[in-house]
Order: structure tokens, then C-alpha cells, then sequence
């Protein structure tokens, strides 16, 4: 627990009350109103819990006002430039960088548990062709439950163990079989001589028809995706995961609601929606048509991939992924393509035009990533699903540190009831 830095005081009515106040080793101090309804007989109102510290963390930090990210205090761009997804998965999930051994073993364990149950590739016939990759992601994760019964007793430390590890080694496998089972063909399994992202390409490209080399670069790429999108913080599929491991729930129904709040449009479907955009615009010479209407508080239309409900400065995952997009989009040859010659002049105006600059509506990590995704060969249907695959070691993560935490309760928000009140039933013939 942080410690007590002082109390604040507040005054209602006939009551004076002073609650506990803590300072974290960054961000804002808390006041603490957890015997605030006991004492007061008052619930505080804040939808959306943005004003709202429900849980203490060391995993990540973020400083919306520098365009700071940091992974257990590592900055997200020195973690891009100098490290790699596993090494980064080892720090979330430990606390600190491993030693070279370490690494190796860490990487092992992961590289042995890429494999599924042979069994749970039958359910992906069980959906029809045309379903939506979340949708068999979402109940193919959660299935995992009904096979890997030593890994479900989440008050085993060895099992909550090696429940993380099977989560970070075959959620790739999942998410590679819900692509090939969208387009018909068939799995592949991984091979353990490839690395985690070289792999999750394999298993997404390859044929059994021919051979499949993964280019260093693009594996690269894709090792940098997963890692700037690894965690970020107490954002609604976190909590989520957080709330639902809060009753008890075993680690795989835990991700898998994961899975689903991110599905939403408004969390991780928010590059496919800058992708889009940009294909709508078609061209440069239309560019200034949709920025008139981005400026339009009238119109419906909203520029996507411009800024971020934390970042109110530049987000500091966008200048890496944009790095990694010069560099895919150069080895692939198109670097003329229409899309990324709208998406380098759009960025231009934004960071210039003072109603952009003045509202801080920066360049956000899925302005790019889209655009890497979309050259590597994915479709926008598995822009969330790779989302969800790199936000896997995140969400176990916290769900490791909740239960670890004294703390923690079962989650029961509050709400402010504004419906009737107490009224007798009346009887159906007299109505």
C-alpha cells in the first residue's frame, strides 16, 4: 500500500469527514474514499471511473501530458529500439529485464506451449466462414478452459503461472487459425525454430504448398506492433479483465472477456477505422474537403487516428510505428501507394493547422499501424484480433498482480438510481 501523505477534507450537509490521501511514485496524489458510504452514507458519481483509482499497479504508467509510456518505468521507445515482445512480455509479467538466462528460459517455455489441444481446431468448423475473426477468438479463448484443467486453481502460484504462459504462447496460434479458417485455408501449425512474431507470420502466410520465409524486417514490424500495444494501463479491457478475475473467474474466461471488450469500435477497432478513412479520402487532392469537415461542428465526421483520451500531447507509440512503416512500406515497394501519401499529408496539416495543434489532436499509434498491417497482407477484419494477441501479456499481467494484491475486492461500482420508487403491483383487471 502507498504510503499516507496527508487528508482532505470534506463538508456536507452536517457532516465533516477526512480521508486518507496517498502520493504514487508518479502521476496525481488519490483520496482515498473507500470508507466514504460507511462514514458519510454517500456514494461518489463518476462515469466511466475516469476520475476513479480502483486498483494499485506497478506495470505500466502513463503521462498524458508528456506523451509518456512506461513499462514497469522503461520508456516505450527504448523497450521498441532495444529490446523485443518477449523480453518485454518477461518485464510486465516479473518486474524487471531478465538476465540473459532468464530470457532463454522464458523463451523456451513460451516456444513449448504454442501448440493447442488438437481437439479445439474442431471448433473453428463450427462457425460459419464469413464470422468475424473476434467472434471465434472470443469463444475459442474461453474455451480453453474446458482443456487445461491444471491451470485453473488461481490460488496455485505455479498454476497461475503456467496459466500466463500458455495465454502469451497459443493466443498467436488462435488468432493465425481464426485468419486462415476466415479464408479458407488451412492451419499451420508453428515451429519452434522460428521467434514469436516470425512465427505468428509463418502460421498466418504459409502454405503447405510451398515454402514460407519470414523477411527479418517484417518480423521486426510486428515484433514492435505487438510490443507498443503489450498494455496500456487501467483502459476498459484491462479493467475488464481485472473485474471479471475479481470473482474468482479462471484465467482463460478472464482474457477471453478481455477479448470482447476490446472488440468494440471505440477501444481496439480504432485503427481499422483510420485505415478506412484514409481510403475514403482516396486521394490527396481531397484532403482539404475532409479537414474543413473535421472542423465542421456540425458535421459527423471525425478525422481517426487523431489523438487519444490520455495522450494529450503526442502519443509516444506513433513515432516508432512510424519508423516501422517507413521501413515495411520501402521493403514491399510502395512506398507510393495512395493511402500512405493521403496518411504523410494528412499528418503534415494536422501538425500544422492551428485547430489541430490548438485541440492537441496529434498522430495516434493506429494512424500507422493500420497502414504496416494492411501492407504486411492482414485485412482489416484482423486488425483487432492482432490488437488483442499483443494486449494478451498485458491483461495477464494485471489479472496476476489483482490477485496478488490484499486489497482487492470482488468489483460492485455504485450506481446513482433514477427510476421509480417503491410502488405496489396491481392486479392485471384493474390496470
Amino acid at each position: 500500500m502507498a504510503n499516507q501523505t496527508g487528508t482532505a477534507k470534506l463538508s456536507f450537509g452536517d457532516t465533516n469527514l477526512e480521508l486518507p490521501m496517498y502520493s504514487p511514485t508518479a502521476g496525481p496524489d488519490v483520496i482515498d474514499i473507500t470508507k466514504l458510504y460507511a462514514l458519510g452514507n454517500v456514494f461518489t458519481h463518476d462515469p466511466g471511473f475516469t476520475s476513479t483509482s480502483a486498483c494499485e499497479s506497478e506495470i505500466t504508467f502513463i503521462d498524458g501530458d508528456k506523451g509518456e509510456l512506461l513499462y514497469r518505468g522503461y520508456p516505450i521507445d527504448q523497450l521498441a529500439e532495444k529490446s523485443h515482445y518477449l523480453e518485454v512480455c518477461f518485464l510486465l509479467l516479473y518486474g524487471h529485464l531478465p538476465t540473459a538466462q532468464e530470457l532463454e528460459d522464458f523463451e523456451m517455455r513460451v516456444t513449448r506451449h504454442t501448440m493447442v489441444h488438437e481437439q479445439i481446431t474442431k471448433f473453428f468448423s463450427g462457425y460459419r466462414r464469413d464470422a468475424h475473426p473476434m467472434a471465434t477468438m472470443v469463444g475459442v479463448v474461453g474455451a480453453l478452459s474446458a482443456f487445461y484443467h491444471d491451470s485453473l486453481d488461481i490460488n496455485d502460484p505455479w498454476q497461475r503461472e503456467v496459466a500466463a504462459v500458455r495465454m502469451i504462447a497459443k493466443v498467436p496460434t488462435i488468432t493465425a487459425m481464426a485468419y486462415k479458417y476466415s479464408i479458407g485455408q488451412p492451419f499451420m501449425y508453428p515451429k519452434n525454430s522460428l521467434d514469436y512474431a516470425s512465427n505468428f507470420l509463418y502460421m498466418c502466410f504459409a502454405v503447405p504448398a510451398e515454402d514460407y520465409e519470414v523477411n527479418p524486417i517484417l518480423a521486426r514490424a510486428m515484433d514492435r506492433i505487438f510490443t507498443l500495444h503489450a498494455d496500456h494501463e487501467q483502459n476498459a479491457s484491462t479493467s475488464t479483465v481485472r473485474l471479471a478475475g475479481s470473482s474468482g473467474a479462471n484465467p482463460f474466461a478472464c482474457i477471453a472477456a478481455g477479448i470482447a471488450c476490446l472488440w468494440g469500435p471505440a477501444h481496439g477497432g480504432a485503427n481499422q477505422a483510420s485505415l478506412e478513412m484514409l481510403r475514403e479520402i482516396g486521394t490527396v487532392d481531397r484532403i482539404p474537403e475532409y479537414i474543413a469537415r473535421a472542423k465542421d461542428k456540425d458535421d459527423p465526421f471525425r478525422l481517426m487516428g487523431f489523438g487519444h483520451r490520455v495522450y494529450k500531447n503526442f502519443d509516444p507509440r506513433a513515432k516508432v510505428m512510424k519508423e516501422s512503416a517507413d521501413e515495411v512500406l520501402g521493403l514491399l515497394g510502395i512506398e507510393n501507394n495512395e493511402t500512405l501519401k493521403v496518411a504523410k499529408e494528412l499528418e503534415r496539416i494536422a501538425l500544422e493547422d492551428e485547430y489541430f495543434v490548438s485541440k492537441k489532436l496529434y498522430p495516434n499509434v493506429d494512424f500507422y499501424s493500420g497502414i504496416i498491417l494492411e501492407a504486411m497482407g492482414f485485412p482489416t477484419s484482423m486488425f483487432t484480433p492482432i490488437f488483442a494477441l499483443s494486449r494478451t501479456v498485458g491483461w495477464i499481467s494485471q489479472w496476476r498482480e489483482m490477485l496478488a494484491d490484499p486489497a482487492q475486492k470482488i468489483g460492485r461500482p455504485r450506481q446513482l438510481y433514477t427510476g421509480a420508487t417503491r410502488r405496489d403491483y396491481i392486479d392485471v383487471e384493474d390496470r
